[in-house]
């Protein structure tokens, strides 16, 4: 398949700016067996049964992006992808030029020397008061998407984590997770469907479009993620008792599928890309937001629940005015078969 395979029209006005309020009051596209039904994410209690599993992705989102100068005086920007220990991380530089190895960015009182490239991204060495992690939450704000033309505001440093955040290293939101609230964890626990965490690492690399036009000519961008032991225990005692596995999200499918082939507990980088033809081993339901034009997530969403069945979908989503992207509502998808 191609690129230009994936595109839908959008209007801009549904590009959701501002999240809705409280989390559980989104819409729900319920990409069913039987056809699409709107609905609301506060039913999706009721369309699970006890027995099933909700897997969620417990990363917390980094306040990523510094805001920084060349020694000449330049506006920079480091947009931090990940930290790679105290000192050091891995980095989008927003510049005129790009600095040569051993140039420096100069950031509130200390400054980042670059020690060299990895792949897309920036190797930035840190000197000056305490760690990367210091600066990032003195002198750091949240990397937003970039559809979302706005600055971060108070609101935001709430509602663009999940309830259950957990494990800083993230630069952008695992997004199907934000409709959750008490609330709504409560009823499902009531309802007697379980649930487990997973940890993967969402990078900026999420937001970027396909620069090829073949899909098997795009490299994947790495993530780090990490399955632990209890969650695929509970995988497979759900699967025994005929249960099913709902991943919240995009990131929680690819942590379990790329886990998978190691028995169900992995951690480490994954660069797995799923389009159309992948056959999922570790998912049998999944819950998304909407996702971007020609991007590697629509066409994860396709590969589970049917090309044409998903791009009719967002056809209905869009004549229905549902909200997109990050802030925007959900989808629960069936698979195809």
């Amino acid at each position: 398949m191609k690129r230009s395979d994936f595109t839908y029209h959008l209007p801009p006005e549904l590009i959701a700016s501002h999240p809705v309020s409280p989390r559980s009051a989104s819409r729900l596209l319920h990409v069913a067996k039987d056809g699409l039904h709107d609905r609301a994410i506060r039913d999706l209690p009721g369309l699970l049964r006890a027995g099933d599993l909700i897997v969620f992705n417990d990363t917390k989102v980094i306040k990523a992006r510094l805001i920084g100068a060349k020694p000449t005086g330049g506006r920079a920007e480091v947009l931090v992808e990940r930290v790679v220990n105290d000192c050091e991380v891995l980095a989008q530089l927003g510049v005129s030029k790009k600095p040569k190895v051993g140039g420096e960015i100069i950031v509130a009182d200390g400054r980042f020397v670059l020690l060299g490239r990895d792949d897309d991204l920036f190797h930035l060495q840190w000197h000056g008061p305490g760690t990367v992690w210091d600066l990032m939450a003195q002198h750091g704000a949240l990397p937003l998407p970039p559809y979302i033309e706005r600055t971060p505001d108070a609101e935001d440093e709430t509602r663009y984590q999940t309830v259950f955040a957990d494990k800083p290293g993230a630069v952008a939101a695992p997004t199907a997770s934000l409709h959750f609230d008490e609330a709504l964890l409560a009823a499902l626990a009531a309802r007697g469907i379980g649930s487990a965490k997973v940890t993967l690492h969402v990078g900026a690399g999420t937001f970027q479009p396909l620069r090829v036009e073949n899909l098997e000519d795009h490299v994947m961008h790495a993530e780090r993620y990490e399955v632990p032991a209890a969650t695929a225990a509970a995988i497979a005692s759900t699967r025994a008792q005929g249960g099913r596995v709902l991943a919240v999200g995009t990131t929680v499918a690819r942590a379990l599928e790329s886990a998978f082939a190691d028995g169900g507990t992995a951690s480490g980088d994954t660069r797995l890309f799923i389009t159309p033809g992948y056959r999922f081993r570790a998912v049998d339901l999944l819950l998304t937001n909407t996702h971007l034009p020609e991007s590697t997530l629509l066409m994860l969403v396709c590969a589970f629940g049917g090309y044409e069945r998903l791009m009719a979908a967002y056809r209905h989503a869009v004549a229905a005015r549902y909200r997109f992207f990050s802030y925007g509502d959900a989808m629960l998808i069936e698979p195809i078969a």
